[in-house]
């Protein structure tokens, strides 16, 4: 058993003082959580502490080729353009490089403040499109990854079986994505067992996207997992794949989703960034969360989520890191508030009654993440994970700031990352801004450059 005591915590009624924190060491889960209480024998936290964040949507490997598409060519730059040189790159991956890769990358989430990470994977096959030896191999190296890193994880395979909307074939750059129903389902139920009974883990599943996943296979995917799996799918992220399901189908992305499926919370549409007011109202209603991912949306050209239409009907969403332009959730939030300040000529969107902007985004967008992964994160309370964030209170840009101040401080004064300590599952995985596999992994990590580029 860990005890700990934070002279200042953010629990789920809000900001309490001297609290007591007790860790079941063989669990990693938080077993009480005692607020005005003593800090005799406990492990006294030298600054505030916060729930770790949950990062919903990531593509691992593109870690490694961020920066790298941001010349125009001959096209002035799209993300169709992004997307051919991110196949390109995609191809010359080995599951060792997707290891190391994901390892650095998760290193550096976990000292930016996520603890946790919804891994949207849809590398299965081998450079030639046929499977490994091992089917899962690519799978299972994002796991040992994770279990390297200490981040908690909610592994979803990516079935993708089209090249777009009506069952169009398949392009030479999507051969290593492509798996029948029935292996991907193996897959899932492989890696499922794997998992089993840890805490750190979870398995989820990810139709790719409607043009994608046909609506037979969607179904028969569906049809074929637990009821509570969680389900992610990328949605009407850009024009002109609205414009594409429309010519399809009739509908629009989410209009054709919501009109076929109950979606409800274990759901998690991925951008869903081009809706009507109807969409709007009926995504929200549903319960499903949107994973909005501000910094490659906007390095994309992708557009802006009608954030405060969402947020007015009681929408649910959560932030992802997506391709890794950025590995900081304090600007995903600062670039989801400001690109709703630019279009509303208004300030403090994200506010609610009684909780500043800050506060607001940072609590919304724990609980969403958290029903994205599907596991017990997002809160310090008993029979949830142990993730937490100290962070730096002696900092010019946190000193004399506390309660809600304090992460107004956090996501909008500055870009000194405040991160001071993080645990997840009970452990501590960085420890005054070091993470004790960070120097070996970057070493291996500039080996597996030296080779791809």
């Amino acid at each position: 058993m860990t005890v700990l005591f934070a002279e200042s915590a953010l629990l789920p009624e809000g900001w309490a003082r001297d609290v007591r924190l007790t860790v079941d060491d063989a669990t990693g889960d938080l077993t009480a959580v005692e607020p005005g209480a003593d800090p005799a024998g406990a492990e006294r936290l030298d600054g505030p502490v916060l729930p770790g964040m949950p990062n919903l949507h990531s593509h691992a490997f593109q870690r490694a080729m961020a920066g790298l598409a941001e010349a125009a060519e001959r096209d002035p730059g799209s993300f169709w353009s992004w997307r051919r040189i991110m196949y390109r790159f995609a191809e010359a991956l080995t599951p060792d490089d997707l290891a190391t890769i994901a390892t650095q990358l998760q290193i550096e989430m976990l000292k930016a403040g996520y603890t946790a990470v919804a891994e949207f994977h849809y590398l299965h096959n081998a450079p030639d499109g046929r499977p490994y030896a091992d089917p899962a191999a690519l799978s299972r190296a994002l796991l040992a990854a994770a279990g390297r890193s200490g981040i908690g994880m909610t592994l979803l395979p990516v079935l993708y079986q089209d090249g777009g909307f009506g069952g169009l074939a398949p392009g030479e750059g999507q051969r290593r994505f492509v798996l029948p129903t029935d292996r991907f389902l193996s897959l899932v139920a492989d890696l499922t067992r794997v998992t089993a009974g840890d805490g750190q883990f979870r398995v989820g599943v990810a139709p790719h996207s409607l043009r994608a996943v046909g609506p037979g296979a969607l179904a028969d995917l569906l049809a074929g997992i637990d009821p509570a799996t969680p389900v992610h799918i990328h949605i009407a992220e850009q024009v002109g794949e609205v414009e594409e399901c429309v010519a399809w189908s009739g509908a629009r992305p989410v209009e054709w989703l919501l009109a076929h499926h109950a979606l409800d919370r274990r759901w998690c549409l991925v951008h869903a960034t081009h809706l009507t007011v109807r969409e709007t109202d009926d995504l929200a209603a549903s319960g499903a969360v949107v994973g909005l991912c501000p910094t490659t949306e906007a390095n994309l050209g992708d557009g802006l989520f009608p954030l405060e239409a969402f947020q007015a009907g009681g929408g649910v969403w959560g932030i992802g890191s997506d391709s890794h332009i950025s590995i900081s959730p304090v600007e995903e939030l600062r670039w989801l508030e400001y690109g709703r300040r630019l279009v509303t000529l208004r300030r403090n969107v994200a506010a609610l009654p009684g909780q500043s902007t800050g506060a607001a985004l940072w609590s919304r967008a724990l609980g969403g993440g958290a029903a994205a992964c599907g596991r017990r994160i997002g809160a310090l309370k008993p029979g949830h994970r142990a993730d937490l964030l100290v962070l730096d209170g002696d900092h010019p840009l946190t000193y004399g700031r506390s309660g809600d101040r304090l992460v107004d401080a956090l996501v909008f004064a500055g870009n000194t990352n405040l991160v001071r300590h993080v645990m997840v599952g009970g452990r501590w995985r960085v420890r005054d801004g070091r993470h004790d596999a960070e120097i070996e992994t970057a070493t291996a990590y500039r080996r597996v450059l030296d080779r791809l580029l």
